[in-house]
């Protein structure tokens, strides 16, 4: 066994999977994961720019983690760095202070190599399952962008478009920099339209209508998973390979829109980082399900971090 550890810094957080690998198999025995909202994506779609005080909350974050890290004892580590750290002028400050931190250079990967990983890790356990119908598809809803991938025992195709929770949130649904809670029509129109324009675009490069099963990823799909199973707080074994009838997922949507900030906050799963970016996020999924045909998304607790994990192995 090699004890490694995996850490994915995308645009809304920063996690870290440490566990012990079996080379042979790729086998992951999970020790230690963590996720803490950083916001890092902060006003990038605006500014292209990342932010000081987001650079500040990611740079403590690492230093949580380089902790962490060392008390385990990992002999392999992986950073990789997702939408926001690939769109910003500045990212050169981001790639030194996690240099600093963590003793590691992030790797700033493309949005096809977001989806391999993301692929990956989601489907492993997947593959042995009679009830699963292959060709899957893969869609991981992240702050700044949306992976999409389509595969059975290995990538088909992948795409990586601009429609995260963070990204759609900031470009419609605020108003003089606050939220606007709940959103007016057409803002959500606003965002409606940028998705479906994005999945246009993804659909030139991935036969999304081919797939026969719907693998949906990240923290506002594992939300709505929560919400919908009405758990008394966030339980990701409740969570893991959980199914969600599409009308179930265009309730909740429609509800969270509909909702203000501090009935959102309310909710006993919500996790504080979320509560305003959660209405875009559900909508992205929603508009998936709809523009596929999707009966049910299977929600998965794996992702992009055990893809990476995988990777060391």
């Amino acid at each position: 066994m090699t004890r490694v550890a995996a850490i994915d810094c995308g645009t809304n957080s920063i996690r870290l999977l440490v566990a012990d690998a079996d080379p042979a198999t790729g086998e992951l025995v999970d020790l230690e994961r963590r996720m803490t909202i950083v916001r890092l994506g902060q006003g990038v779609d605006r500014t292209g720019r990342l932010a000081p005080e987001a650079l500040q909350r990611t740079f403590a974050a690492c230093r949580e983690y380089a902790a962490v890290i060392k008390e385990l004892g990992a002999e392999r580590l992986r950073f990789v760095a997702t939408s926001a750290s690939r769109d910003a002028e500045n990212r050169d400050e981001f790639v030194r202070g996690v240099l600093d931190i963590l003793g590691v250079e992030p790797e700033v990967i493309s949005g096809d190599q977001e989806a391999e990983f993301s692929f990956t890790g989601a489907t492993r356990e997947l593959l042995g399952r009679d009830d699963l119908t292959k060709p899957f598809l893969v869609v991981d809803i992240g702050g700044g962008s949306t992976e999409f991938v389509v595969g059975d025992d290995h990538v088909r195709a992948a795409r990586s478009v601009d429609i995260g929770c963070v990204r759609m949130t900031e470009r419609h649904l605020v108003r003089d920099g606050a939220v606007v809670d709940p959103p007016a029509p057409e803002q959500i129109a606003a965002v409606r339209a940028d998705i479906e324009a994005a999945l246009d675009l993804a659909e030139r490069t991935v036969p999304l209508g081919e797939a026969h099963t719907l693998v949906g990823l990240a923290g506002s799909v594992t939300t709505l998973s929560a919400i919908a199973q009405d758990l008394p707080a966030y339980d990701s074994a409740a969570i893991h390979h959980s199914r969600i009838p599409y009308e179930r997922v265009r309730e909740i949507t429609e509800g969270l829109l509909r909702s203000t900030h501090a009935e959102r906050a309310a909710i006993p799963s919500m996790h504080p980082g979320r509560v305003d970016v959660i209405g875009a996020g559900a909508l992205v999924l929603l508009a998936i399900m709809e523009r596929i045909g999707a009966a049910e998304v299977v929600v998965s607790e794996h992702d992009i971090l055990d893809g990476i994990g995988w990777s060391l192995a």
